[in-house]
């Protein structure tokens, strides 16, 4: 089992969603947060609106999932995420011990689902 945390850009969200949905990957943490790679602080524009600071609005997914579908979220993600451009994000494949469904107290790859 792999915990998979990818940062993108807020306006790619439905495109990896889209991309996550079309290999059978639905279940997912997302959550809005802040932060700065390389960029440092270069201007981008998000909704119209124009963003300068150290930290850009980026959103995160979590994903937990079985050995067999690591490589194919990644490359989902990869392809939904990338516009070619500075910010694009990373993605971080981690190693998961174990997972506990609390309904039904299912371990390991059960639980994942």
């Amino acid at each position: 089992m792999k915990y998979i945390i990818a940062i993108i850009k807020p306006h790619k969200l439905d495109d990896v969603m889209k991309a996550l949905e079309d290999i059978d990957v639905n279940l997912m943490t997302v959550s809005n947060v802040l932060g700065r790679g390389r960029q440092m602080g270069v201007t981008e524009v998000y909704r119209g609106a124009k963003e300068v600071g150290s930290l850009l609005k980026k959103v995160k997914l979590e994903i937990a999932v079985n050995e067999d579908f690591v490589e194919p979220t990644v490359q989902a993600i990869t392809r939904g995420a990338r516009t070619g451009e500075i910010g694009d994000g990373k993605i971080f494949v981690l190693d998961l011990p174990d997972v506990i469904r609390i309904r039904t107290s299912e371990r390991g790859g059960l639980a994942i689902g």
